[in-house]
């Protein structure tokens, strides 16, 4: 079984990297339209790539920096450096690998949309798919490549825990990835309709606007490259925790009738992870438009094709490969939670949704009120996703038989609910392309031939992006809780004590003051790393507002359309404070885990992680919620309901938008990765602490 493991799992990631080249060399060979439509589109490539390259140098700093201090307090083991390297790079690679597929997806989307609807919709899809199978593909081959390397085998399989660096590397990029490129795209966002919309009363993605391009730049660097990040790490960090954990579960527990898994344990998640790979490309492959289907019901079957065929495999490794059917249902119960988030979020941001229709009637009385409409569904959007993700992992830890067993049924569920990344990556990306393709259009003077199917698909494609928020929220949530039980095991495992005497020992943790205390500070890091990350896009805000303002002063004959803006301007701007923008939230982050890891010891620093994560993910959940639903009912605004374009409702729309952007892109999507981040900090330095901690309060 072993054997089998090791080698199907970099087959399935070669597989998937083999299919994203496949559908690479289709998307290109699409018509690009017009030289002005490809102009376009090349200014978009080039700011994205420009972003992206001083991003990189700019991450390569922090990670040549820690490598070279990880390799000094754990030497003589390389391999935890080793892997840090590694798991940023492999980040890296795979959102540069997909955003560069996207960005020039977007252009052959805009031209199908000018005669064939439908075909725009498969274009933009298989556009997007390259990110969701490329974070899957090296997912599956840096980990097991790792693991190869590491020896982990079943006569050694306790190297596996060399594998956190790896997580760690991926953890680090990928905030760096979400927070730059969710503070680009919303400082110029915000700038650009500010500025264009309501000052000026000139359309979105109006040529004149000198931050037009910046703005779609800015699709492609936060909710591409920077989702992608998000979901690469979230894997990792998912696959090297149950490993880990698969550890305590490889031989009998008498006491609670298990009977052990042995080194499957350690492999089961692999196994998983390989299958969703295979999945993904199936539901890729059912996804056709055909212009007369809503594009939600045509990208749902693309959803439920890989939920489909996930089951069958799920029930075929826990008869045949795992020996234990209560598995199955452990990983087909997280596969649910992943669709069921999936409908939550699809009501509540949805553009036919009750929700998005009563926030747009509110903007009728004023922005004030559609504020305030938006905020009120926004907390009320974060209850049912939050009360079903609990009432998943208690009925996971029951059907395993509770007790220790449990944890492992658990894990199974949050490999079941992390199984649809693929394809809900493709998802994601697929919305920045639809955006891209309509700003394409209007820039190219082509908007009219193009019609409401840019519209259409764009609003389906915000559908997508508030979709893979919620469920990106969901895997980080559970994957926490993973974590946290994976820390606990290595606490044992450092201390030489039994695993069920430090769980006994954890039920009881919250009842100390100093732990108390943990939760208390931990509850407060959320709303610090908000508040800093809402800063940096307001400075960058407005910074592109007055130099869209300037433009418009100072450039005779831009507004009245008889020369072009200076769109490089913008581009600089917010690029420059975006990366400025991004270090202090990742610093803090940082810097507190450790803080109260030396200081407070262990057991504060796993009550402080519980305090991060709950607040955290209902937090999010908000944020990226009303966020998603002041900006549908924007559109349904601009759809010709309640006075349509240019109307009071329309301006009051545009305000609640503006509110709602940074805190959909920027920073809700940004706390999944912190929860994430320091979760897997806390496992890597975890011997540190316990060796060399002050333990002041201990």
């Amino acid at each position: 079984m072993s054997l089998l493991t090791i080698y199907f799992t970099p087959l399935a990631g070669i597989f998937a990297l083999v299919f994203v080249w496949v559908l690479a060399r289709w998307v290109l060979k699409q018509d690009p339209g017009t030289p002005r439509m490809q102009e376009v589109a090349g200014f978009i490539q080039q700011g994205a790539n420009a972003f992206l390259r001083r991003e990189f140098r700019a991450i390569a700093y922090f990670i040549v920096g820690l490598a070279a201090l990880l390799l000094a307090v754990f030497w003589p083991q390389w391999q935890i450096a080793f892997g840090f390297v590694c798991g940023a790079l492999a980040s890296m690679l795979a959102i540069t690998i997909g955003m560069n597929v996207a960005t020039r997806a977007n252009v052959r989307t805009t031209q199908a949309a000018r005669t064939l609807p439908g075909k725009a919709l498969t274009i933009a899809f298989r556009g997007g798919a390259t990110m969701g199978l490329t974070i899957v593909a090296f997912n599956l081959l840096g980990i097991s490549f790792l693991a190869i390397l590491f020896g982990v085998r079943p006569d050694n399989p306790e190297n596996v825990s060399m594998l956190v660096g790896f997580g760690f590397g991926a953890s680090l990029a990928s905030l760096f990835a979400q927070l730059g490129g969710g503070i680009y795209t919303k400082g110029a966002d915000v700038g650009a309709d500010l500025v264009g919309k309501v000052e000026v009363g000139i359309p979105e993605d109006d040529p004149r606007n000198a931050a037009v391009i910046a703005d779609l730049v800015g699709d492609n660097v936060g909710d591409c490259a920077g989702r992608g990040a998000d979901l690469f790490e979230s894997g990792s960090d998912n696959l090297v925790a149950t490993m880990i954990m698969g550890l305590a579960f490889m031989n009998p527990m008498p006491e609670y009738g298990f009977a052990g898994y042995g080194f499957a344990a350690v492999l089961f998640p692999l196994l998983t992870r390989s299958i969703g790979a295979i999945g993904a490309v199936l539901g890729v492959l059912a996804v056709r438009g055909t212009g007369k289907r809503d594009p939600i019901a045509s990208l749902n079957l693309g959803f439920f094709t890989t939920g489909i065929f996930s089951v069958i495999a799920f029930f075929a490794l826990s008869k045949w490969v795992m020996h234990d059917m209560r598995l199955f249902w452990c990983l087909t119960l997280g596969l649910a939670a992943a669709l069921v988030s999936a409908l939550i979020v699809q009501y509540y941001t949805g553009s036919n949704a009750k929700p998005v229709q009563e926030i747009a009637k509110a903007a009728t009385s004023g922005p004030g009120i559609n504020i305030i409409s938006g905020m009120a569904y926004g907390f009320e959007s974060a209850v049912l996703p939050k009360v079903f993700i609990a009432m998943v992992n208690v009925a996971a830890y029951m059907i395993m038989g509770g007790g220790l067993p449990g944890f492992f049924g658990i894990a199974a569920a949050t490999l079941g609910i992390t199984e649809m990344k693929g394809i809900i990556m493709a998802g994601d990306a697929f919305g920045p392309i639809a955006d891209n393709a309509g700003g394409i259009a209007e820039m190219s003077g082509v908007g009219e031939e193009v019609g409401t199917s840019a519209d259409v698909l764009d609003a389906a494609g915000n559908i997508t992006k508030a979709i893979t928020k919620g469920y990106s929220m969901s895997c980080a949530l559970m994957t926490s809780v993973v974590i946290l039980f994976t820390y606990i095991t290595e606490i044992s495992r450092h201390m030489g004590m039994p695993l069920t005497e430090v769980v006994y020992h954890a039920r009881f943790v919250l009842v100390d003051p100093v732990n108390i205390t943990g939760i208390m500070i931990g509850s407060t890091i959320p709303f610090l790393f908000s508040a800093q990350t809402l800063h940096a896009v307001g400075r960058t805000a407005y910074k592109v507002v007055d130099e869209v303002r300037r433009q418009f002063r100072e450039i005779p004959g831009l507004l009245e359309g008889k020369v072009p803006a200076d769109y490089t301007r913008c581009v600089d701007i917010a690029t420059r404070d975006a990366l400025k923008g991004m270090i202090w939230p990742t610093v803090w982050g940082v810097v507190f885990p450790l803080a109260m890891g030396f200081v407070f010891g262990a057991w504060a620093l796993a009550a402080f992680l519980i305090g991060v994560k709950i607040i955290g993910a209902t937090l999010a959940m908000f944020m990226f919620n009303s966020g998603g639903a002041w900006d549908n009912a924007k559109k349904f605004v601009e759809d010709g309901h309640l006075g349509g374009k240019g109307s009071d409702a329309h301006r009051s729309s545009v305000i609640g938008d503006t509110v709602g952007d940074p805190l959909k892109d920027a920073a809700g999507p940004s706390l999944h990765i912190l929860i994430k981040l320091q979760n897997i900090l806390s496992i890597t330095m975890l011997p540190l602490f316990l060796e060399h901690g002050l333990h002041l309060f201990q």
